[in-house]
């Protein structure tokens, strides 16, 4: 009997530890409410005195219209956006706004003093979307073997968003958003169809990282070469506003048979 005792309050001890330990995880994680009204409003730039954002609700409003509006929380002395991405927060008052932003700079916020910038805020829940295209309709006529050839590529934009994760100028998290493109092929020898098809950017996903491909845009198609092999077009899939792109080469042969390689990065 006294064995069994020892047992029982040993197991009662573990559940009040236990419960214990729920309830202060609960309570780690509790948003602060009051920071979150304190936060209601218009913010401007400390030093260029520019509009940067403006705080609705649960939702972060970005003066930049490529942006997209961003939810977030506050929990402990931190902005947490929906990412995961947080920030620690230095200094929040009434009209004061300082964070540290990813690179543990110190960036300056304070509330807007202009009584109109409720009037000219247009843009709360509809960033522009950006089309990320170049030639949208070309052809021509290449010779192979005294045989003639004529090759057609059609870049269609479509509605398919693409998300790209950036930073704005303070060094914050953004979601910019963009349209993706289809694009069209079709090969002809004299009056007889060789190949038509359309492509989308997920055909590239065995020859591109599926990490660039996802903030990636399908942006270009264009006519390389003719040769013994067929006809050789390049697809350019690029991160919009950045430096990286991938050239993965289509072949057609003129059996019609389809090949695809990256040949660039």
């Amino acid at each position: 009997m006294k064995k069994l005792s020892i047992i029982i309050i040993l197991a009662l001890a573990l559940c009040g530890c236990g419960n214990r330990s729920a309830s202060d995880a609960t309570t780690e994680q509790a948003e602060d409410r009051d920071a979150k009204t304190m936060l209601q409003g218009f913010w401007v730039d400390n030093e260029t005195e520019d509009l940067v954002f403006r705080i609705a609700g649960d939702t972060i409003f970005y003066s930049d219209t490529t942006s997209m509006p961003a939810y977030f929380r506050i929990v402990g002395d931190s902005l947490v956006l929906a990412s995961g991405a947080s920030y620690n927060i230095d200094k929040l008052t009434e009209n004061l706004f300082w964070l540290h932003n990813q690179n543990g700079d110190l960036v300056k916020y304070r509330r807007s003093s202009n009584p109109e910038e409720d009037s000219v805020w247009v843009h709360d829940t509809t960033p522009r979307i950006m089309t990320y295209t170049h030639q949208v309709k070309t052809d021509s006529v290449v010779v192979y073997g005294g045989d003639r050839y004529h090759w057609y590529i059609a870049i269609n934009p479509t509605k398919y968003k693409v998300i790209k994760h950036a930073y704005s100028d303070d060094g914050v998290e953004v979601d910019n958003v963009y349209y993706d493109n289809i694009m069209h092929i079709s090969v002809y020898k004299g009056a007889q169809k060789l190949y038509s098809s359309d492509f989308r950017k997920s055909q590239y996903s065995k020859f591109v990282p599926a990490g660039f491909l996802e903030q990636a845009v399908l942006g270009n198609m264009e006519f390389s070469s003719i040769d013994a092999e067929g006809l050789h077009f390049n697809a350019t899939l690029c991160i919009p506003d950045g430096a990286s792109c991938y050239l993965v080469e289509t072949l057609i042969s003129y059996k019609g048979e389809l090949k695809m390689k990256t040949i660039e990065y």
